[in-house]
């Protein structure tokens, strides 16, 4: 579950993936061939119209490699978390930095790499950005002090962004109707399966080859991923826009403006930095607080993963059944609010934080795609600058509250659960004006 709010984004319709906007004005590549040349050392695949099939048989196989490594790189370091603080000699508090750090570079990598794709083509900054995040993780792997890794973790996760904000642009350059909703079903579904997957799987990698192991494992799918993507994925960017920074800026200043979009924009966002408060301090928990072997925490930590994933694959089902968009969104807010609520009064053990863990999970999932969908709304003409401006807000408020939560950490329950119900009660009290959010769209210009 671990996008950096990335789970439900293929739940929205499709146009809310447009990164393209109709008020932008894009020339043919040829008119702006001089300034193109100047990231040229990338070479070019251009795709073909006249052939597009040629061109799309190894696209969806690519674009879920490429995000394979972004979606297990957080959930399967988790395990290793006590046996990382003991290698280094660090409080546990320090280790739960390597996931603030690694989210601030996400932070800044996807304000950035939204616009760029629009001036010098997704293909140069898929391949730019990857290779950024292979630098990360092999610096993780070799990582000799704390230093060093919380450095590699912010790099790999710059680089980390690029195939979260790119991926779905990427979909709606290349596909329509029911072909783009079936590739976006497709990725959701592998996606949720990897996160679901990650947990158990670092476990079991921790045990046989130790923390960098895991690293390791992210750094070699990166390999693969950039080296498949060097060879076969084509530019689907077919114009491209003259950088144009004082509009990046000014766009950027548009959407801050607009307060029904900010608090759209942070619901979701804070949910998501809430569970990552939790899952920071999962291992510890766990493994030291609880004393479980980690062969009996990567159950748990599955369970929790998978209580957000499968919601998230049929929340778009589930919606008319809970009595609409804003009932679903009184469900889910309810449900949240009120698991981790308890989780200060009940979670004594390892199963009743699993079950409170989850109940929160399904909750958010319930409630994600309506928020998220009604934040691209208000400004359709800027759907891709809104989907990196969500983004990173959400990634700069995991890096806030983890730091927070890692430096109160005592290896109680009490004390993470009261950092996630502060962000909780946020997200409670803006979610729950649906009206002004929804209307904005009819204001907003």
């Amino acid at each position: 579950m671990l996008l950096r709010g990335k789970p439900g984004l293929s739940t929205t319709p499709l146009e809310f993936l447009d990164t393209r906007g109709a008020s932008r004005a894009c020339k043919p590549i040829s008119d702006i061939q001089a300034f193109q040349d100047k990231a040229n050392f990338i070479p070019t695949i251009p795709f073909d119209s006249e052939n597009p099939n040629m061109n799309k048989r190894y696209l969806p196989s690519l674009l879920i490699l490429a995000i394979i490594s972004t979606c297990i790189e957080i959930d399967m370091s988790v395990p290793s978390f006590p046996d990382m603080a003991r290698d280094f000699g660090v409080p546990e508090g320090l280790i739960q930095r390597t996931i603030t750090y690694n989210f601030l570079g996400f932070c800044v990598g996807a304000l950035v790499y939204g616009p760029l794709s629009e001036c010098f083509g997704r293909r140069k900054l898929m391949l730019i950005g990857n290779s950024i995040m292979l630098i990360g993780a092999v610096g993780c792997v070799y990582a000799r002090t704390i230093d060093w890794l919380l450095l590699s973790r912010f790099i790999q996760g710059i680089g980390a962004s690029t195939s979260v904000v790119l991926v779905f642009a990427i979909i709606a350059d290349c596909y329509q109707g029911n072909e783009a909703f079936k590739l976006l079903g497709l990725t959701n579904a592998m996606m949720s399966t990897f996160m679901a997957l990650a947990p158990s799987a670092g476990g079991y990698v921790n045990m046989a080859f130790g923390w960098r192991g895991n690293y390791a494992v992210v750094a070699g799918i990166t390999a693969l991923a950039l080296v498949m993507m060097f060879f076969f994925l084509p530019e689907t960017k077919t114009t491209l826009e003259k950088l144009d920074a004082g509009k990046i800026v000014r766009d950027y200043a548009r959407l801050a403006r607009n307060g029904s979009f900010i608090s759209a924009a942070l619901v979701p966002s804070l949910l998501f930095a809430a569970y990552m408060v939790f899952i920071a301090s999962s291992g510890f928990i766990y493994l030291q607080t609880f004393a479980l072997p980690i062969k009996f925490f990567v159950p748990h930590l599955s369970i929790i993963v998978i209580s957000f994933a499968v919601p998230s694959m049929f929340a778009g089902k589930l919606i008319p059944y809970l009595g609409g968009p804003d009932n679903t969104v009184k469900v889910g807010m309810g449900v949240a609010a009120g698991s981790i609520a308890l989780l200060l009064l009940v979670a004594e053990n390892a199963y009743a934080l699993t079950a409170l863990i989850s109940l929160y999970c399904v909750g958010f999932a319930l409630c994600y795609p309506v928020i998220f969908g009604r934040s691209m709304e208000i400004f359709p003409e800027l759907r891709g600058t809104a989907s990196s401006v969500i983004m990173s807000v959400r990634s700069l408020l995991v890096s806030l509250l983890t730091a927070a939560a890692s430096y109160f950490f005592n290896g109680k329950v009490v004390t993470v659960a009261a950092v996630m119900l502060v962000s909780v009660v946020a997200a409670t009290f803006l979610a729950l004006r649906p009206a002004r959010v929804a209307n904005s769209a009819n204001t907003a210009n």
